[in-house]
């Protein structure tokens, strides 16, 4: 049941008895696995540090304006949620001119972002069970998140890409209306067509299909002790009680439906492809340019300045030279600096910047 060593640490703390049974009186992490007293400076085998950190001070206690000012959640009970209102029709709009270019035409996917429509009743379908049917499990806003207040906070906080929180609240509301008229979910037995209008009030009223779908309600203050019941039980996710011999044979349960539907497909090679010839030779700057650049100034979804598109260089093009280095180089809005790379030095910084404003003319 245990090694030598657990043995001989188990015999040193007085616990003897405890060796007979494979169900220890002692207390438990909330996932369910034991937590052994520390003795003589070690966890079981291993050295801890049992210095002091009772005078260790991180920074300072915050004062309740910066508290008010960070605490931008909204919880499912609706706290922190703002007061604000939209129609299904703006918010139609907002994801258009918005979001559409990254989630694809009415939240169906596409460009390597989430899908956000469709899949209610597919989660069940991952494992093998004749009941469940042959639709491959498809996790969206309406199949698998369990609150729509996770949907208000992360728009308002994260989205749009480019520029997170740029949304007033009423076009936060607007947003959550259409993904919600889109997922097909309706709110206190009403359909959400293009004249609903969300309102805070509505919003509390909101009960996601896949409400029930997960944990047991952790939203309490026993929490802790709710959660470490749930998983203590085998049977909550398992079947039968747990055992290390002579164990019963188990009926295995495969994935029927892999979720591997990636673009482009992912590839367990790992040789460095091939270097094809090209005509002439890259400068230091266009392969600094590919390596740090690309990602957000090779994709128009991204929303920042693609590299030969002259209009919109044009218009970077207004400010003096030396703002659009300083730009680069210290970062803006969402460009951070240097391009992420803290390795690049200035002039290198300058010198991709010149490579792009020569390409773009």
């Amino acid at each position: 049941m245990f090694t030598l060593e657990v043995k001989k640490y188990l015999i040193s703390l007085g616990a003897t008895a405890l060796l007979a049974t494979s169900s220890m009186a002692l207390e438990k992490n909330i996932d369910g696995s034991v937590i052994y007293p520390i003795k003589d400076g070690k966890y079981t085998l291993y050295k801890v540090n049992t210095q002091s950190n009772k005078d260790f001070k991180f920074g300072r206690t915050p004062t309740k304006n910066e508290e008010k000012a960070w605490d931008v959640a909204v919880l499912p009970d609706g706290t922190g949620l703002p007061e604000g209102k939209g129609t299904v029709e703006q918010g139609d709009e907002l994801y258009e001119k918005l979001c559409a270019m990254c989630h694809g035409e009415m939240g169906t996917g596409g460009k390597g972002y989430p899908t956000l429509v469709g899949g209610q009743g597919s989660l069940k379908n991952q494992l093998v069970h004749p009941e469940n049917g042959d639709e491959p499990p498809i996790k969206t806003i309406g199949s698998y998140w369990p609150y729509a207040s996770t949907l208000f906070w992360y728009i308002k906080t994260a989205m749009p890409f480019p520029h997170p929180m740029s949304l007033t609240n009423d076009e936060v509301y607007a947003l959550v209306a259409y993904l919600l008229s889109v997922n097909e979910i309706t709110i206190d037995g009403e359909e959400l067509d293009d004249e609903y209008e969300l309102t805070k009030e509505k919003f509390l009223k909101i009960k996601m299909p896949n409400r029930d779908g997960f944990y047991p309600d952790v939203d309490s203050k026993d929490s802790s002790k709710i959660m470490k019941e749930f998983l203590s039980n085998p049977k909550n996710y398992g079947a039968g009680e747990r055992c290390m011999k002579n164990c019963p044979t188990a009926k295995v349960v495969h994935i029927k439906h892999e979720l591997n539907d990636f673009h482009p497909t992912l590839s367990t090679v790992r040789d460095l492809p091939k270097e094809k010839p090209e005509k002439g030779v890259k400068t230091k700057a266009q392969k600094q340019y590919e390596a740090t650049c690309s990602a957000c100034h090779g994709n128009p979804a991204v929303g920042a300045p693609v590299l030969g598109d002259k209009e919109a260089w044009a218009n970077v093009l207004k400010q003096p030279k030396d703002v659009i280095y300083k730009n680069a180089i210290e970062g803006k809005n969402g460009m951070p600096a240097k391009g992420g790379d803290s390795k690049l030095s200035d002039d290198e910084i300058k010198a991709i910047v010149d490579y792009m404003i020569k390409e773009s003319k």
